[in-house]
């Protein structure tokens, strides 16, 4: 036991406690350990955003701690990992694992979404609060949607010139999911590489063309260095991708930090747009300095429009037969899409 000099005794004790008091009972902070695939872009920019503001907000209460480079385990495992108590959060597309969130799965439907970004952004954030996906995550992940990481428009880059939706035919495309059905009814290829591989990929010519969102993953990934051709007018969806965290870990937070979840989203996607407009700022007039771009006419990408609506329906089936509302999902959609732009 600690003995103070004679005297000291009632003053330590009052400076004791009034150090007590001065520490808040919230001083050990929360960490969120963060698994992120792929390096530093211009779509990490929303979880580093909201790892600032609820830093700040919770006075260092909580840390989201953001691992680049899938270091805590593969992009493809994530559901599990969050569900397993592995690590609390990480970013996750839909199209990575098509059976995990099936419902999800409804963004990445060729040519619905709208290709306008900021009309886009819109739709994704209804679709990720409706309370058959928010349950849908919830039930079979223990995963709460955390924060944006909407992507612009897919476009294509490559060595093949696709100005028509009769350029297509035999052309090796790299494009994911449900996308690829629409191109195929044009006489394309679907010819699913990682964005790691399509540099390889391109100069080898084991793919003709490559989707990525439009422009600063093709930036990114060096794409042009390879390339001869780019796309603009296409706008194809791609991926649907977000943050997600542990719905256990989510529930031990604060009401009052809970309370911020909106405002941290909307700063969120206020950065990736500003990120998204720097990039293309950047990248654009390069590739229109090296590459020849090439303008897809509005004519040509109605026809694909009208060969996506088939996939549609066959995604509806596909859902319905699985006893999934899927109908009800799609309507959903179609009708928040027709309140802007397509």
């Amino acid at each position: 036991m600690r003995h103070f000099p004679a005297g000291a005794g009632s003053a330590a004790i009052a400076f004791s406690l009034a150090i007590a008091r001065a520490v808040p009972a919230s001083a050990e902070t929360t960490v969120w350990n963060f698994n992120m695939f792929g390096p530093p872009r211009a779509v990490t920019v929303s979880i580093e955003t909201m790892a600032e503001f609820y830093k700040k907000e919770s006075n260092g209460d909580l840390e989201i701690k953001i691992a680049y480079g899938a270091a805590l385990g593969p992009e493809r495992q994530v559901p599990e990992s969050i569900k397993s108590g592995g690590y609390e959060a990480g970013m996750m597309c839909a199209g990575y694992y098509p059976n995990k969130f099936p419902l999800l799965t409804v963004m990445e439907l060729p040519f619905l979404p709208p290709r306008n970004i900021a009309d886009n952004a819109k739709v994704y954030q209804a679709v990720l609060n409706h309370p058959l996906i928010v349950k849908e995550m919830a039930e079979r992940w223990n995963v709460k949607y955390l924060g944006p990481s909407f992507l612009p428009a897919f476009e294509f880059m490559g060595n093949k010139r696709i100005a028509s939706v009769d350029d297509m035919k035999g052309v090796k495309m790299r494009i994911v999911g449900l996308n690829a059905k629409a191109l195929q009814a044009f006489g394309a290829v679907p010819t699913m590489v990682t964005a790691p591989e399509g540099y390889e990929a391109l100069q080898r010519g084991t793919i003709d063309s490559f989707g990525f969102p439009y422009a600063y993953t093709f930036g990114a990934y060096r794409l042009h260095e390879v390339s001869k051709f780019v796309t603009e007018g296409i706008a194809m969806s791609g991926f649907l991708c977000f943050s997600g965290v542990s719905q256990t870990a989510w529930n031990k937070l604060p009401d009052t930090l809970k309370a911020k979840l909106q405002q941290a989203q909307d700063l969120a996607s206020a950065a990736l747009f500003k990120a998204y407009k720097a990039e293309d700022d950047k990248w654009i007039p390069i590739f229109k300095q090296k590459l020849e771009v090439t303008q897809f006419p509005a004519a040509e990408r109605a026809k694909l429009v009208a060969a996506a609506s088939p996939v549609w329906e066959g995604w509806v089936k596909e859902q319905e037969a699985a006893g999934r509302p899927g109908r009800q999902i799609l309507d959903f959609v179609k009708s928040e899409v027709s309140k802007y732009t397509h």
